[in-house]
């Protein structure tokens, strides 16, 4: 079956399910998109566009988004918190009225039960040592140890420094496995030292 959603179009912001989306909103369409949401299940949907132009063609999987934390201003900025939900698949856009585009889309039925076996979980954080070794990040290890596999992949998939083709490339992987092995190889791909030092903490 298929829902209709109000999108956010924004080129790098990539949230996965589970996790959790800071975004700060000032453009008058997208005021009127969260409020919009607000009165209704205050749910977003976040797709990232295909190029940064505004009304660009959209990528095909995005991530529906439930308000949680927010803080109206007296401007009518939010300041809020968006937590992940499900991945949907882009159908078509809609023709619409509102100030903000809308889509239809297929929801996805996630398996939230998926894990990795030891040898594709020790291989990933062996490789994340590596690549934050090389990044020249300082990693709570402690704290990565005590997440479960699917909070550690789609954690480090939507954080990671990868560029926005790179991201939306996990965020469309079909499985957790297929995401962490996608994950590898990005964190192979990129894992040179950039300078600086940066504390990395995934909650």
């Amino acid at each position: 079956m298929t829902r209709r959603l109000s999108i956010f179009p924004l080129t790098g912001a990539v949230l996965f399910p589970g996790l959790q989306l800071p975004l700060h909103i000032f453009e008058p369409r997208y005021r009127a998109l969260v409020g919009d949401a607000l009165i209704r299940d205050r749910q977003i949907a976040m797709i990232q566009p295909q190029r940064p132009d505004d009304g660009a063609s959209l990528y095909s999987v995005g991530c529906v988004g439930r308000i949680g934390e927010i803080q109206a201003m007296d401007d009518g900025r939010y300041n809020l918190i968006l937590e992940g939900v499900t991945r949907f698949r882009l159908v078509r856009e809609l023709d619409v009225t509102t100030a903000y585009r809308q889509i239809e889309a297929e929801t996805y039925d996630e398996d939230e039960d998926e894990t990795l076996s030891h040898a594709q979980r020790g291989g990933f954080e062996r490789e994340a040592r590596r690549f934050a070794d090389a990044q020249g990040y300082s990693v709570d290890w402690d704290s990565v140890e005590r997440l479960d596999d699917r909070s550690l992949i789609n954690g480090v998939s939507q954080i990671a420094p990868f560029d926005p083709a790179s991201k939306q490339a996990l965020l469309e992987a079909e499985t957790l496995t297929d995401r962490c092995e996608l994950l590898v190889q990005f964190m192979q791909f990129y894992g040179r030292h950039d300078g600086g030092e940066e504390i990395v903490t995934l909650q």
